[in-house]
């Protein structure tokens, strides 16, 4: 009996030690995370001004904001460049994983050069394309205009929303591939070299080896690079808003929604609400569906 209350007290003090001890973390992240989510919600349900004296205006905000044109325009270019970002991104990040996992010479001064995309400041590689793309002075125009003929006059490729938004999606797999194609090596590398000892036993080409070998091999470890991207994608701002601010993401819509113009803080919120809701909606389905957790 006094060893089982032993236990018992000795099971308490522990439990009291643990909670303790992620006490500080805990209020850490509720600060940070939770309490922005939370005053974000709650703005969105005010007419909010820049004096504090916000006015309750219930579900209007979320009205104003389906109702908005520009809105379902902002859904639809989100759509295109997540869809085409991640799905770029990941696909050249495993073909350049494939490639880096051969052997061949100065293979180890490449693998590090590949990271510069992604570990340059991003301020410095938007301004490098934007001279690249400059209607009168980039190497773009020149190449395409003078060069080889493929347009007849200089126009600016950015300044055009319709093609900007291409310019971004290809600046967003080449800046972020490198990501992608670094998880990938790292479980090429992990794979066991008898597994495709055995397929040449067997008489499998390169093709087969990859699609019954590497492929399920690296199902997860795509699976969730494609879950973050989306996640990433679907949040990013500084990079299409450095590029291409004509390019009107959800984020940007936002941004432009809540601190420019009219300032209206209250559906800029109520768009954030409802980014998030899509967000985590999308995680629960993929997260039950592909990744079979």
């Amino acid at each position: 009996m006094n060893n089982t209350r032993k236990q018992l007290d000795r099971a308490q003090r522990e439990s009291i030690l643990g909670w303790g001890l992620i006490l500080p973390a805990a209020t850490i992240i509720g600060l940070l995370v939770l309490y922005p989510i939370i005053y974000n919600i709650y703005l969105s349900f005010f007419d909010t001004s820049l004096s504090g004296n916000n006015t309750f205006i219930g579900l209007r905000n979320y009205e104003n904001v389906l109702f908005d044109p520009e809105f379902w325009k902002a859904v639809w270019t989100t759509l295109i460049y997540v869809v085409f970002t991640t799905v770029g991104t990941t696909v050249f990040g495993l073909i350049v994983a494939l490639v880096m996992n051969k052997e061949f010479p100065l293979r180890g001064l490449v693998r590090s050069l590949l990271l510069l995309p992604y570990v340059a400041p991003v301020i410095s590689v938007v301004f490098a394309w934007k001279f690249i793309f400059d209607p009168v002075n980039g190497l773009f125009m020149d190449l395409t205009v003078e060069k080889l003929g493929i347009f007849t006059e200089r126009f600016n490729l950015i300044g055009t929303p319709s093609a900007a938004i291409w310019v971004t999606i290809i600046f967003s797999i080449w800046r972020n591939f490198p990501f992608t194609y670094l998880m990938i090596l790292s479980r090429l590398q992990a794979i066991d070299k008898n597994l495709y000892e055995a397929a040449d036993i067997d008489g499998c080409g390169g093709w087969s080896k990859f699609r019954f070998i590497t492929l399920p091999e690296v199902y997860f470890v795509v699976g969730s690079i494609v879950l973050l991207r989306v996640i990433w994608n679907f949040n990013k701002f500084e990079d299409i808003f450095l590029l291409a601010d004509n390019v009107e993401v959800l984020s940007v819509y936002t941004y432009f929604k809540a601190f420019t113009g009219s300032m209206e803080m209250g559906q800029g919120s109520s768009l954030a609400v409802i980014q998030f809701v899509l967000l985590i909606g999308f995680i629960i389905y993929y997260v039950k569906k592909v990744l079979k957790w």
